[in-house]
């Protein structure tokens, strides 16, 4: 199959960038039959970072596998903040980590950095520990899955939280809300219900110095900070227009 029939196709289905799509894809099929498939793939809306297998994110590739969060733009805003907030050697923490794509290009950068990702979602888990260090990606609820040595020793907590609304996910485009795990979506009815418990856990688990950064919507970033300053911390707002980041950074 030529490149030009693939582009009519991917247009017809509504890719913006129907170009570049074709030209990764040809490069990454290995016969003519796998290149069909994924491009039907593409054409049915599967994310393309799916069908690839990987996502470029802050200058690095991250493996990326079906059903898990593919990375956006916007959360490179959290690895700059969580580099800057950093000390050497500091132990930082990619918590909700998904791909661990936050993690992997933090380590990228650092690595001198003591890592440590978590996830409750086993795929998430399993593709994270592709991109990072086995050993130092753990399965469970948010702090629950940390080794206990950790608590009170974490001088970052960097987060990608879900913050999407429920009532809100079935107006997503269909790449992220069929084919990504509801629970890497879905943040209760008004997205901040995993933000909550975060923020009531972080001083627990944070050294007396230490930052929780977060990645919130830009209209819900006055309650992300309500939810620091409750817990103990103080926040600051810290937007990226650029690539449409949004974080709050609290110490």
């Amino acid at each position: 199959m030529s490149a030009d029939p693939i582009v009519i196709r991917l247009r017809a289905a509504g890719c913006v960038y129907a170009e570049e799509e074709a030209a990764l894809l040809a490069e990454a099929a290995g016969t003519p039959a796998e290149l069909e498939r994924m491009v039907r793939d593409r054409e049915q809306g599967r994310p393309l970072e799916q069908i690839l297998g990987w996502a470029q994110f802050a200058g690095i590739r991250v493996r990326v596998e079906p059903g898990v969060f593919v990375p956006r733009r916007r959360s490179e805003l959290v690895v700059r903040l969580a580099l800057e907030a950093a000390r050497p050697d500091a132990t930082v923490v990619d918590l909700c980590c998904g791909s661990g794509a936050l993690g992997a290009a933090l380590l990228a950068a650092r690595p001198d950095l003591d890592l440590h990702a978590a996830d409750l979602d086993p795929a998430a888990v399993a593709c994270a520990r592709r991109n990072l260090p086995p050993e130092r990606v753990h399965e469970g609820d948010l702090y629950a899955a940390l080794p206990g040595d950790l608590r009170g020793g974490v001088d970052v907590l960097a987060v990608n939280a879900p913050y999407v609304p429920t009532g809100q996910i079935g107006l997503m485009p269909p790449e992220a809300r069929d084919h990504e795990h509801r629970i890497a979506l879905d943040g209760g009815p008004d997205g901040l219900d995993v933000q909550r418990r975060i923020c009531a856990g972080a001083r627990e688990w944070l050294t007396p110095d230490g930052a929780l950064i977060i990645e919130t919507g830009g209209t819900q970033a006055a309650v992300t900070c309500a939810l620091m300053t409750a817990a103990g911390l103080v926040p600051r707002i810290v937007t990226d227009p650029e690539i449409g980041g949004v974080a709050v950074i609290g110490n």
